[in-house]
């Protein structure tokens, strides 16, 4: 969705606030594809910051589908984006020394979803988990721990004995 910006870039002291849905329902991110849940339209305020300039401010909440980092169980992430960022006028870009690319930025008109996605990407979990003790899945066969020990033998030498082990072995009668 475009949002055009050209009234508040160019009057001083307008303020707008703007509802917008969030149309896509899933992103890809890392190799996987993310399901997004009970979406809240995100709700952004639009003020004149100066000429050429104006000051994004909003939020979003929605629940993402993500698979536990332990255990691979999928789970409802609630997530919450708060964001603020400054956007500039082309012809204030073209004044600027550094130019701030804004790719979400298509001269007067912002592209809602392009700039909700990047702000997702930027947010998102860093480790998801089912439960804060989860226990994950065995080495061995793969079952879920959390559901009951497997019986699998998980047992790990340490391997400062090796040494030790091979001495043993060495002088063992058969």
């Amino acid at each position: 969705m475009l949002i055009n910006l050209t009234d508040i870039f160019t009057s001083e002291g307008k303020e707008r606030t703007e509802s917008i849905p969030y149309e896509p329902n899933n992103f890809s991110y890392m190799g996987g594809l993310y399901i997004i849940r009970d979406k809240v339209p995100a709700l952004i305020r639009f003020t004149n910051a100066g000429k050429g300039r104006a000051l994004m401010k909003g939020g979003m909440r929605f629940a993402l589908e993500a698979p536990c980092d332990r255990c691979l169980k999928v789970v409802k992430v609630p997530v919450e984006l708060i964001f603020e960022q400054e956007l500039f006028s082309p012809e204030a870009v073209s004044q600027m020394e550094e130019q701030d690319q804004q790719g979400f930025m298509h001269e007067y008109e912002l592209d809602t979803e392009e700039f909700l996605t990047s702000e997702i990407l930027l947010n998102m979990p860093v480790k998801v988990l089912c439960k804060p003790d989860c226990k994950g899945i065995c080495k061995k066969c793969g079952h879920n721990l959390n559901e009951g020990d497997c019986g699998c033998d998980t047992f790990v030498p340490d391997p400062r004995m090796a040494a030790i082990k091979d001495i043993f072995n060495e002088n063992k009668e058969v």
